[in-house]
């Protein structure tokens, strides 16, 4: 049995499409879980409930977290910990293998325009912290060698039915596809990756089946030579047969929306991600799987043919 906690959102959709290719034997768990695939096993849990989380890991041989709470620094802080202690002593009494979908928020700032495998560890969000911390928490527990365990880490991402989670769907495919002005957070002439949701999935289901990928940290595929956040609208643009017309957020405006709008106050500590070169290396990923990341002007086609032109 391989387990997906949190099988609800788009991550948790696609690997348990891409899971089929190594087991039928699937359970996904979430609070209103609905299968994707026709033999998937649903079970309902709270992963804030140990004994919950310790029903939904009995019996697999690999558990999945692909989990995503509110976005909220204050909900982080209050939850991921508690999530992540549920999941690694239920992983340990079990003797299952664990696969944590993370980003990359722990970085170093300064190091934004190369990020790899090492890339320094230097939180500078709230967010942040709360992803070293977790992140942490299971590479000390393989290190005492009591857990088996692997981190996969993403770009932000993007990709088709996304709801409410993908910077790029919301603020721009989105905009553009209902007549509006697409947003782009601070300077549109910064290069900016982002990780195909798909190809997250894939590569997920590849990890978790590939007994010596374990025990340390890998960046998912992402094409290279990302698009300028100007690119990336024009892009969009044009494979939605609508003109590029977009404005830029500056921080002053996100501040003030902020007041209003509870996602745009979270966005202020995360404006870091978006003033600067943002590029994503998953060349360890690639070369290991002999795998391709989806070209970023084919995934934007796909993603507006399965959302815009059904």
């Amino acid at each position: 049995m391989q387990t997906i906690l949190g099988s609800g959102g788009v991550i948790g959709i696609e690997l348990a499409k891409a899971l089929v290719e190594f087991t039928k034997e699937i359970r996904l768990v979430s609070r209103n879980p609905k299968k994707v695939n026709p033999t998937d096993e649903v079970m309902t849990a709270d992963l804030l409930n140990i004994d919950d989380v310790r029903r939904a890991v009995e019996g697999s041989s690999v558990v999945y977290l692909t989990a995503g709470i509110q976005y909220s620094a204050r909900v982080w802080e209050e939850k991921w910990p508690v999530i992540m202690t549920n999941v690694i002593t239920a992983c340990k009494e079990h003797n299952a293998k664990l696969v944590f979908f993370d980003n990359m928020y722990m970085y170093d700032p300064d190091h934004l325009d190369n990020m790899t495998e090492e890339t320094p560890i230097n939180p500078c969000s709230k967010k942040g912290k709360v992803r070293e911390e977790i992140a942490r928490m299971i590479l000390d527990e393989v290190k005492a060698g009591k857990l088996t365990a692997l981190i996969a880490r993403s770009a932000d991402f993007y990709g088709p039915g996304i709801q409410n989670s993908s910077m790029l769907n919301e603020t721009v495919i989105k905009s553009l596809g209902k007549g509006k002005k697409a947003n782009w957070m601070s300077s549109t002439g910064f290069k900016h990756s982002f990780t195909y949701t798909p190809d997250a999935g894939k590569a997920t289901a590849l990890l978790g089946n590939t007994a010596n990928a374990y025990n340390q940290v890998w960046h998912l595929p992402t094409a290279s030579n990302p698009l300028t956040g100007k690119e990336w609208i024009e892009n969009i643009a044009a494979e939605l047969g609508v003109k590029p017309n977009f404005q830029k957020v500056p921080k002053f405006l996100v501040q003030i929306l902020g007041l209003f709008v509870p996602i745009m106050k979270e966005m202020v500590e995360m404006l870091y991600q978006y003033d600067r070169d943002y590029v994503f290396n998953s060349s360890k990923f690639e070369k290991r799987f002999l795998f391709t990341p989806t070209p970023y002007v084919a995934g934007i086609r796909e993603t507006i043919k399965q959302d815009y032109k059904k």
